[in-house]
């Protein structure tokens, strides 16, 4: 068994740094540097790892050169990648600037089934919301959701989101998903549906509603480089600490500051920072580590 299996697509991602806008259409303007690193699932898989998880990409990556370079950066963090090879990588084009970042993506639609997911028998599982009906028996699962789904999932009913253990998702998507004005609003509502809603607020840090209670954690003070991924090590984070049996606040505040720490540098996984490097931000931010021995719904789970 794995700790936690990823199966969001996963990109090759191409950032352009140090440009001082974003361009116009028609309009140019000069990078100081070019990275590639993981993306998409492969960031929250990425995270993980670093944090101590056993952690596994189960999402298919191409037979092509962009594929090779993406397997090998996941080997030397220690991500297995359990996936199918298919024809081609997705890849996506990143231009950080001024706090914000402009993308564009190539995704050939190649996606994970049920049967590749329950092979690496996971603890824990992070899916979309229409990925849900492919989570293995027995495993945690944690609901996410992007912004196309996001859109096409905004006006209607929202599906059953009872088996996933928590959702996670941004203030756009949370009023996107329900259509009310504020998001506290917004998380009561979305945990109606689920049994934790969780709605990261960016600088403002996060907040959660459902059936442990309310929560609402600040953020973290940094200067900020790149958002790009933040989100992904969000969850990551909260999944590391719900495995340790840490409290809803403390799992928000852990997974508030490893957030917050990765973008002050470019690319989700250059701000990825190790399990040290947080447990001793943490004490600085006096949060106490949450690791021992596993809870007993994480033993029942196994």
């Amino acid at each position: 068994m794995i700790d936690l299996a990823c199966a969001e697509p996963a990109f090759l991602d191409l950032t352009l740094t140090g440009l001082d806008a974003i361009p116009s259409p028609g309009e140019e303007r000069m990078a100081t540097d070019f990275l590639r690193s993981p993306g998409g699932g492969a960031i929250t898989a990425v995270g993980a790892a670093r944090l101590g998880l056993s952690s596994s990409l189960v999402s298919p990556l191409g037979d092509d050169a962009v594929g090779i370079l993406l397997r090998t950066l996941l080997a030397d963090d220690g991500v297995r990648w359990d996936g199918r090879l298919v024809a081609r990588t997705p890849v996506t084009v990143i231009m950080p600037a001024n706090g914000d970042r402009a993308m564009a993506t190539f995704d050939p639609g190649e996606g994970v089934t049920a049967d590749e997911l329950a092979a690496v028998e996971p603890r824990a599982v992070v899916l979309s919301i229409p990925r849900l009906p492919l989570a293995p028996a027995g495993a945690r699962v944690y609901a996410s959701v992007g912004d196309v789904d996001a859109r096409a999932l905004a006006g209607g009913e929202l599906p059953d989101l009872s088996s996933a253990r928590a959702l996670l998702v941004n203030e756009r998507e949370a009023l996107m998903l329900t259509g009310v004005a504020d998001v506290e609003s917004a998380a009561t509502q979305l945990a109606q549906r689920v049994p934790l809603a969780i709605v990261t607020l960016g600088s403002d840090g996060a907040l959660a509603a459902g059936a442990e209670g309310t929560a609402h954690v600040p953020g973290v003070p940094v200067d900020v480089v790149d958002t790009t991924g933040a989100g992904d090590l969000f969850a990551a984070a909260y999944v590391w600490a719900d495995h340790w049996g840490a409290s809803l606040e403390q799992r928000l505040h852990w997974s508030v500051l490893y957030a917050s720490l990765s973008v002050r540098v470019a690319t989700a996984v250059a701000g990825a920072v190790t399990l040290r490097a947080l447990l001793e931000e943490g004490a600085q931010h006096g949060l106490t580590s949450p690791m021992r021995q596993p809870s007993a719904a994480m033993k029942e789970d196994r």
